[in-house]
């Protein structure tokens, strides 16, 4: 336990003659709490969720929705396991491989250059198959259903987020792959929660999810039940069902403007992309065209998106020690990461000029 090395070091800042003794201790190593919800919350297969909690300063709190796959169909959504134990090649359908331990990149809150050194931390995993968005229980087949409950999980711990820190002055909604797409989701839950408290929202991607009228009607409405159970915000006469992933940045912009949002992607991230290639035809060429008109559409609809493009095919962020070289244009991630959280000016975009994998 690192308990007892906190408490040495409040001692010596004592007996160092110390006039203040921080309310937390800054650049700790992170210390997870397991928080089990209470509730219907379930993955899909039925079993318990929960998620992590590591608790530092409490004015400032990051939301991270961790990635975990999607799926829609029996033969991706079945609970067989392949390398790892609850979940298979498309999705984590328990929470027995989930562990937010050990982890470097934007968990190594050690460092000093790690813009959330001294933040708290919810973590949320998803283990239902919808991106954090769905409410419906899906009989697949007579030898499976699946709880699409990936909503009614997350929103719980935005409730507790809410009663745990409600003096909060900034919350960072954080979303990786799948996590990201109901990122700005979240960030407006989390704004209409904590109104006092600045909200930026930092998706990860997730920028090519294409506006599909299949994809709306039968994967988001039906499969996932995901239009019933999200806010009721109309937003210039659109109610949910006729939100698109793209325009989850826009509604949500646009139903509380106070928000910060922004993205950010790698040019051919073929992991990332996995899930939509179906409703783009299968080129992964395209990926990066269609990121860019997606960015493109929401910033026309009146909501600024900030944005961070890298070249290449590669795949994880916030993990690994690239989230602390990655450098685009002369500009690091972590470097415009956190001038975004802090500064009055956001950042200005960063795009490779050289995309290619």
């Amino acid at each position: 336990m690192r308990r007892p090395l906190f408490l040495l070091a409040i001692l010596a800042l004592v007996l160092a003659g110390c006039d203040k003794v921080p309310a937390f201790a800054s650049h700790t190593a992170m210390e997870w709490t397991k928080v089990v919800p209470q509730g219907d919350c379930h993955c899909a297969d039925g079993s318990q969720f929960n998620f992590w909690e590591r608790h530092a300063d409490p004015s400032r709190v990051v939301l991270f929705l961790n990635g975990g796959g999607v799926c829609w169909e029996a033969s991706t959504c079945a609970f067989t396991s392949t390398d790892s134990e609850g979940e298979n090649d498309a999705y984590a359908w328990n929470l027995s491989s989930v562990d937010p331990e050990n982890r470097s990149g934007i968990f190594d809150t050690t460092r000093s250059d790690n813009p959330f050194a001294d933040y708290s931390f919810l973590y949320v995993s998803s283990c239902t198959g919808d991106a954090h968005l769905g409410n419906s229980t899906h009989k697949y087949s007579d030898q499976l259903t699946v709880e699409h409950h990936g909503y009614v999980n997350g929103t719980a711990a935005v409730d507790y987020l809410a009663a745990q820190y409600p003096d909060a002055k900034q919350v960072i909604v954080v979303g990786k792959t799948a996590g990201s797409v109901a990122a700005p989701i979240y960030g407006g839950l989390v704004a209409d929660k904590l109104p006092k408290a600045q909200v930026v929202v930092f998706g990860a991607q997730s920028g090519a999810w294409p506006d599909n009228a299949e994809f709306n009607t039968t994967i988001l409405g039906t499969t996932w039940g995901a239009y019933a159970a999200m806010p009721s915000w109309v937003v210039q006469g659109v109610t949910a069902a006729g939100w698109a992933v793209p325009r989850f940045w826009i509604q949500a912009g646009r139903h509380d403007p106070k928000l910060v949002l922004a993205r950010f992607d790698f040019a051919y991230d073929p992991h990332a992309y996995a899930e939509v290639t179906a409703w783009t035809h299968g080129d992964p060429g395209g990926l990066l065209a269609l990121t860019d008109a997606n960015e493109k559409a929401i910033e026309a609809a009146g909501v600024p998106l900030h944005s961070y493009t890298a070249p290449g095919a590669d795949h994880q962020i916030f993990e690994p020690d690239k989230f602390y070289d990655l450098a685009v244009e002369g500009v690091h991630l972590n470097d415009w990461l956190k001038k975004l959280v802090t500064a009055k000016t956001p950042p200005a975009d960063v795009h490779c000029v050289q995309c290619g994998p």
